[in-house]
């Protein structure tokens, strides 16, 4: 008896490792869940951007659904979606407003959005990453939609795209004025 568990404990632990991993294959590693999802956006109040009169904060994000995007000059990604968020702002259906994360120099950040336009309603700094850890920031770029409440309704990790717009975020959006 014992000698016939030698050769099956070995076989059944293979068999659940291949398992573990055909439903790990399954899985979208940009569905991060998020704990804050139907939750309120945390209270916070970032500084501006050097010669910027206002940073951005929590009580900004209420009144209309908007977008906030974690991204930062240094994020090779955000330099990939950036043109898509100043596409999303030209055709003024929602407000982004950026929260500018672990920035070195704050002067990066001005420089980089004056350089390659600037997509934000608001933007605050975050050098410290305390407001990006209460949003759950894993890394940049990541985009939460806000509803008029105040309360964050979805998490996108990674760059924004055409098609993560017209497929995720805008219906999304969309449903949310309903």
């Amino acid at each position: 008896m014992v000698r016939k568990l030698i050769f099956i404990a070995p076989a059944l632990m293979f068999l659940l490792l291949v398992g573990a991993f055909v439903l790990g294959l399954n899985n979208n590693p940009r569905d991060i869940p998020s704990v804050l999802i139907n939750r309120p956006v945390p209270a916070f109040a970032l500084e501006p951007l050097p010669g910027d009169t206002r940073g951005l904060t929590s009580d900004d994000l209420k009144g209309d659904v908007s977008l906030v995007n974690i991204f930062g000059s240094w994020c090779v990604a955000c330099v990939a979606e950036h043109p898509y968020l100043v596409k999303i702002r030209d055709t003024g259906f929602v407000k982004i407003y950026g929260i500018d994360w672990r920035e070195k120099n704050p002067a990066d950040g001005r420089r980089w959005l004056d350089r390659n336009g600037n997509p934000y309603t608001l933007v605050g700094l975050d050098p410290d990453s305390k407001v990006a850890v209460d949003f759950g920031v894993t890394g940049a770029p990541e985009t939460f939609v806000v509803d008029k409440a105040g309360v964050i309704r979805y998490k996108h990790v990674g760059p924004v795209t055409d098609e993560v717009w017209a497929n995720t975020l805008k219906p999304i959006i969309e449903g949310l004025r309903k």
